[in-house]
């Protein structure tokens, strides 16, 4: 995945948040070697600011839409609708305006992907079967009803399933931020590990001092 986004925290927030979710990523401050980068690269996806040095971030699109199948999900803290439908008719898949919570661009980008065919809507642990589109989590061959979050906190474990990851990192991939009260990790998870356990063994495990793993064990 390529980041093109010249606010250098704002690329950086970007491009850890997508990290934390499971992406390869690539930030980029401008779109000066794009071409090489497309074909060098092969993104399966590009995050592309609207406001860069050099060329803009329309004329990139127009680059990534001539010679590159890679979805395009736009950035821009222009918020008239007119940017907008420039960019979506211009082959963007996706505008989203600054600014944003870093877990509904994760989300966005996740869609667009799997849209695209890029990337498996279902992830199966065990037998725990969590199918992103659809919204559907089933164990045993029982449904498992999850709040919206309990959701897209089950979501992104079963993405990283078998590593473990921090509290920090889930903040910010579900809440989409950092710094705030790292016990809401915990209820949410206290809240998931009830509704699984109801219909087997344990699959959310505590690492004492690092996090949370989504794992089977034997």
């Amino acid at each position: 995945m390529l980041v093109i986004e010249d606010a250098e925290a704002i690329g950086a927030a970007v491009s850890s948040a997508l990290r934390e979710s499971g992406y390869e990523v690539q930030h980029r401050l401008d779109g000066r070697q794009l071409e090489a980068d497309l074909g060098r690269f092969r993104p399966d996806l590009v995050v592309l600011d609207v406001m860069l040095p050099g060329r803009d971030g329309f004329a990139l699109l127009e680059v990534i839409r001539r010679s590159s199948g890679a979805g395009v999900v736009m950035l821009t803290a222009r918020d008239g609708v007119p940017d907008r439908l420039r960019g979506l008719s211009g082959g963007a898949d996706d505008y989203v305006g600054k600014p944003f919570v870093l877990a509904e661009l994760v989300a966005r980008v996740s869609a667009v992907l799997r849209r695209l065919g890029r990337t498996p809507s279902t992830v199966q642990v065990g037998d725990l079967v969590v199918d992103a589109d659809a919204g559907v989590v089933m164990r045993a061959d029982q449904t498992i009803e999850l709040t919206a979050t309990e959701l897209r906190l089950l979501v992104y474990l079963a993405a990283q399933r078998g590593r473990v990851v921090s509290k920090t990192q889930i903040l910010t991939a579900v809440w989409g931020y950092e710094d705030y009260d790292p016990n809401l990790v915990e209820v949410h998870i206290s809240a998931v590990r009830r509704k699984l356990e109801e219909h087997g063994p344990r699959l959310v495990h505590t690492v004492r001092g690092l996090g949370y793993v989504l794992r089977a064990d034997e």
